[in-house]
């Protein structure tokens, strides 16, 4: 899948991304680092923190998704996979901690074969 596949009227759908996940839109937000209301009402899905953080963690999950063979396991090692280095964070973790960028460099060098 690509990000363009979470997206519907030019902004991340929670509902498309729980789709996907088989999870709830709840759930998604939760994953992301925000809370229900994010995803609930139209003002806070628009704006500009829900908006990253829903990028963020679809753009760590579509990244790692090849690994994995599917973005359903790409977003439970996302979930649940301590990363090396991060003292044992998930890196859903980092994300809600506003560190995605840590996550994407960390996948950049498993894929280089720094940490292989």
């Amino acid at each position: 899948m690509s990000l363009l596949d979470y997206v519907d009227h030019g902004l991340f759908a929670p509902i498309k991304i729980a789709a996907a996940f088989r999870t709830t839109s709840e759930e998604v937000a939760r994953s992301a680092g925000l809370g229900r209301d994010a995803v609930q009402r139209k003002e806070r899905l628009r704006s500009d923190k829900t908006q990253r953080r829903l990028r963020e963690m679809v753009e760590i999950v579509t990244k790692t998704s090849p690994r994995f063979g599917s973005a359903l396991i790409a977003y439970a090692w996302y979930r649940s996979e301590p990363l090396a280095g991060f003292s044992g964070w998930t890196a859903m973790q980092l994300v809600q901690e506003g560190r995605a960028s840590d996550v994407l460099d960390y996948i950049d060098a498993v894929d280089a074969g720094v940490y292989a």
